[in-house]
């Protein structure tokens, strides 16, 4: 720093004030470093050197070289010690320079005896190979061997290849960064740091294949020393210093065996350095946590090692201690090997529960997005009860709801010909705790409030008394009734009254209330179904009626119509080859559900009056009928309406009229002509009474019609 210093105030003025000055000005102070070294090895090249800074230069050669393996080791990745190929040729130098030194002081002074070279190759000649040079040479020769046949030659190999693949693939690696940053996920700046480290790592191995080279002449150049050391050293002692060939041999022997094993040592600690190097892999991770990691990751090696040497052990002749003592060792670290993996996994599982607990508040915590898992679906039948109610739908505490509404859904399916959907029962707090509700898609149908402990009383329009309990009405057909006590059920029903528990009243309420809206129950799903059932006994016909004929559509529509006018679908065959007829004439679910029930007049009417030969009927008087008839022409389809006190009026006369044939225990049937009979159904669907309109092309030939009497103006 000085001569530096010294060097800056002799330049003139005008030069600091350039200005490329302040691109120079510091060159001296940090470049002096590199020409300092070449003159040091250079002098210990030509000059001659004092034993005592012998022994110091031949330490810190063995001091940097365990430096340099020492780095080898704990660096992480290749790229952080990219020097280590120059520090390679530095150390390669520094140790020939004093190969040459310590030469030429073993040279001049060895008849001296086996301190003319220093403390250092004293030491190495005589406490390393005890004095013998025989034994020296043997050792040496080892080192030799182990150096440049073993380390030195692999090392350079793995170098060669290394370099030669890394080369290869740079073309790959480049195009790969290229189609990242293209592809937008990484930066322009993360892609020019890829591409320094691709080129630097293909630098640094090439670097490292010419660097092994180095490493491997040395090891050369350390077997022609000795041999020159020690024929020159023997040819100047006996014709210079006088000295007999064993003397000479003993000197120069053992002075150039320990100047050989004091360079062989450093060289072999680099030649290892190198060969650690270039065989890790290019991770960010520790060499000895990988070698440990890898090796000791399966305890199960170290219990067979440990069962191989206790077999061993116990052999007849074999060093039992050495054995058995190394198989104790092994399976002790399997041991704690598999208790450190299990407290890991303990852990590991801890971890992940309170990480997974964490993202769990979070997300709970952010607001969710909607999804369509957000839209509630609606249940196609629904039974919401209040909380009272809710034993009766429990099985484990002896609910018998769910048995029952299990059995109207098969006698409901059984009846209409096709399968009613399940019933979704959940509670509902909004009810009063007595209050349940039947809804229908969503909507509510019906509602009633029962009496869990109670049974209720019907009054079915002929009784012998009143009976004490809470009054209410049958849900179902809504009937005056009374909630009694169970204990007063004999009584009740020796007065005449139809006495039923909770769970049949909700039973049969939900029944009648399925039966009035089974048309809003059967959709296209439900459709396809009965059609696959129908397509096993009959596939020709499913097959030209769907989609060839009508479309899935029209058919539902036509089986909705009919289920709206109380008319089963169980015989599908029948409809089916119905539709397949008439769907080539037209499409018109009204046309196509009049003549489905001409096809099914005999189960329409037999639903009505069993199997009696005859049917009573109620008809219209002529001219009233051609004014409907004119009504429906003027509205141009089947639904006309109807002139508002002609209305009332004909409301009035079908409700005396159905009164007398409940009465008389006679069904209630409008026979009327078939341009009228839609009409008149749809308004007599709005009658307290249950009321059928039939046309005369629906009465089968084999029953007799008996007019009942006759509705007129």
């Amino acid at each position: 720093m000085q001569l530096a210093t010294k060097i800056r105030n002799a330049i003139p003025e005008r030069v600091k004030n350039s200005p490329h000055w302040s691109r120079v000005k510091q060159l001296p102070a940090v470049g002096l470093g590199t020409p300092l070294l070449l003159i040091v090895i250079l002098g210990m090249m030509t000059l001659p050197l004092p034993p005592l800074l012998l022994d110091m230069l031949f330490t810190f050669n063995i001091t940097l070289s365990l430096i340099v393996v020492l780095v080898c080791i704990y660096t992480l990745r290749p790229l952080e010690f990219a020097a280590f190929p120059t520090v390679i040729l530095i150390a390669t130098l520094l140790r020939l320079a004093l190969n040459v030194a310590s030469t030429r002081v073993v040279l001049l002074n060895g008849h001296e005896g086996p301190g003319a070279a220093g403390n250092v190759i004293e030491s190495f000649g005589t406490v390393v190979i005890g004095g013998n040079y025989a034994v020296g040479m043997v050792v040496f020769a080892i080192l030799v061997i182990i150096n440049f046949v073993v380390v030195t030659k692999g090392a350079g190999r793995i170098s060669e290849v290394s370099a030669r693949f890394t080369l290869d693939a740079l073309p790959g690696k480049q195009m790969s960064i290229d189609a990242d940053l293209n592809a937008g996920l990484i930066s322009q700046e993360e892609a020019r740091q890829r591409r320094s480290e691709v080129s630097q790592e293909a630098d640094f191995y090439g670097a490292m294949d010419g660097a092994s080279k180095f490493v491997r002449g040395d090891a050369v150049a350390g077997i022609l020393i000795l041999f020159i050391n020690i024929i020159g050293g023997v040819l100047i002692g006996m014709m210079q210093h006088a000295l007999n060939f064993s003397t000479a041999m003993e000197y120069y022997a053992l002075l150039t065996i320990g100047d050989g094993l004091v360079a062989q040592i450093p060289s072999l600690l680099l030649s290892t350095a190198a060969a650690i190097m270039v065989t890790r892999q290019n991770r960010a991770e520790d060499i000895s946590n990988q070698v440990v990691g890898q090796m000791f990751n399966k305890p199960q090696a170290l219990m067979i090692a440990a069962t191989v040497l206790a077999i061993m052990g116990i052999v007849p002749g074999m060093p039992h201690f050495a054995f058995l003592s190394l198989s104790l060792v092994s399976i002790g670290l399997a041991y704690l090997i598999i208790r450190n993996q299990k407290i890991k996994k303990e852990d590991l599982s801890k971890k992940e529960k309170e990480i997974s607990t964490q993202q769990q508040e979070v997300e709970k915590q952010k607001p969710k997005e909607l999804t369509w898992d957000d839209v509630p679906t609606v249940d196609p039948i629904g039974l919401e009860v209040g909380y009272r109610l809710i034993p009766m739908v429990d099985q484990k505490q002896d609910g018998k709801l769910m048995g029952r509404i299990k059995g109207v859904r098969k006698k409901l399916s059984q009846e209409l010909g096709f399968l009613i959907p399940p019933v979704h029962i959940r509670d509902n707090l909004d009810l009063s705790p007595t209050q349940y509700r039947i809804t229908l898609l969503g909507v509510s149908v019906g509602d009633a409030e029962v009496y869990p402990d109670k049974e209720l009383a019907i009054n079915p329009g002929q009784v012998f008394g009143e009976l004490k309990g809470v009054p209410g009405k049958d849900p179902a057909f809504g009937l005056e009734a009374v909630w009694v006590e169970t204990m007063q059920r004999d009584k009740a029903q020796t007065l005449g009254y139809t006495v039923v528990d909770a769970s049949t009243v909700i039973a049969t309420h939900l029944s009648q209330l399925l039966q009035n809206h089974a048309a809003e129950l059967i959709g296209h799903e439900e459709v396809e179904q009965l059609f696959k059932v129908l397509g096993k006994s009959a596939p020709k016909l499913v097959e030209n009626l769907i989609p060839n004929i009508l479309p899935l559509g029209v058919i539902v529509k036509v089986l909705q119509n009919l289920l709206q006018e109380n008319v089963p679908i169980r015989d599908i065959r029948t409809i089916a080859e119905t539709l397949a007829e008439y769907g080539t004439r037209s499409q018109d679910p009204v046309s196509l559900t009049a003549a489905c029930r001409i096809a099914l007049c005999r189960m329409i009417v037999q639903n009505i009056n069993g199997l009696e030969p005859e049917l009573p009927v109620i008809t219209l008087d002529p001219s009233l009928e051609q004014l409907l008839q004119q009504a429906t022409q003027v509205s141009g389809d089947d639904s006309g309406g109807i002139e508002p006190g002609l209305a009332e009026r004909l409301q009035s006369s079908l409700h005396q009229a159905a009164q007398q044939q409940e009465l008389a225990g006679q069904p209630t049937v409008l026979l009327v002509s078939p341009n009228i009979r839609l009409m008149l159904a749809k308004f007599a669907r709005y009658s307290t009474f249950n009321i059928h309109v039939l046309s005369f092309q629906e009465i089968p030939d084999n029953k007799q019609i008996r007019v009942m009497r006759t509705i007129g103006q």
